[in-house]
């Protein structure tokens, strides 16, 4: 009864989270995709000296543009970086570009025309990205769901996946409800695969102590959610510093770092977070739904014969 309480809390939390991110995109205020996936132009100049964005935007908006996005990179913030999603052909590319050079040589005649980068991306591209980062936190997945089950058992296996696709869903989640802070780029993807392997770490602890305490004769009467009561607070103390630790600096990078920096550190944050919630509250208790189930389902056969 304990478990399937804990579970169906922890299971409206998150589910009020998903079911959030859900309807906002049914509604069309989903996934803010970036460039990598909805396809885009990406320009740098090398402004060789300060500058303000200010200017640059009312460059571009003097073009005729109204979606773009303007950042900085580089030791002195001297690097210009901007993305244009939606231009249909070379020729627009150049006339923008060669329009938006001369604006701002005006202001900024050390600017460097000559050595600046401008890449397309299209949204072909784009969909090949989502399916390979879909394949890849499956395959993930299985491989994960195979090792944790062959280590420990395979209902170890299940929860942990469970836990693992539980967190991904969350950190797409979380992508919706902040899209007014961050756009979904190919940095996500990389956040994503990091979350898979940093989460996964502090089940794998919690369910090597649990195996410990089920072995012991002292516990062999305790019912299995009490065994993971035990077991995660014994681990709490490192998961806790563990995760903390981590946090401190991802947090330090989402603050002092630049716009693909924030891009990137922002869903590990979130990440990291669901993970110790995870790891914690739901993936040890589903363990114990899952032994118990195959325990009373052997009681009854046992009965019936």
């Amino acid at each position: 009864m304990i478990i399937k309480n804990r579970l169906k809390l922890c299971a409206i939390i998150s589910s009020v989270i998903m079911l959030t991110a859900l309807v906002m995109t049914i509604f069309g205020y989903g996934i803010n995709f970036g460039i990598d996936f909805a396809g885009g132009l990406s320009i740098e100049y090398n402004m060789n000296s300060a500058f303000q964005q200010s200017d640059v935007e009312t460059a571009l908006s003097n073009q005729g543009l109204s979606d773009f996005k303007v950042s900085t990179s580089g030791a002195d913030g001297t690097i210009l970086n901007i993305r244009i999603p939606k231009l249909d052909s070379n020729e627009e590319i150049q006339v923008l570009q060669a329009g938006l050079e001369a604006e701002l040589l005006q202001s900024y005649p050390n600017m460097d025309v000559d050595t600046s980068t401008a890449s397309y991306v299209g949204p072909t591209a784009g969909a090949t990205l989502v399916k390979n980062a879909i394949l890849s936190v499956l395959i993930a997945s299985v491989l994960m769901l195979i090792y944790i089950a062959f280590r420990f058992d395979l209902y170890s296996g299940m929860a942990a996946v469970i836990g693992l696709l539980h967190d991904v869903l969350i950190m797409l989640s979380f992508m919706v409800l902040l899209r007014n802070v961050i756009q979904m780029n190919s940095s996500f993807i990389a956040a994503m695969l990091t979350i898979v392997g940093y989460s996964i770490n502090n089940t794998i602890v919690i369910f090597d102590r649990i195996r410990e305490n089920n072995a012991k004769p002292s516990y062999h009467s305790l019912p299995r959610d009490e065994i993971v009561n035990i077991s995660i607070s014994e681990s709490l103390g490192r998961t806790v510093n563990t995760t903390l630790t981590t946090l401190v600096t991802i947090v330090s990078l989402y603050v002092l770092g630049v716009a693909s920096i924030r891009e990137f550190s922002l869903p590990i944050i979130v990440g990291i977070v669901s993970g110790l919630y995870s790891a914690n509250m739901i993936n040890g208790y589903v363990w114990a739904m899952l032994v118990e189930h195959k325990t009373a389902h052997k009681k009854s056969k046992k009965a019936k014969k």
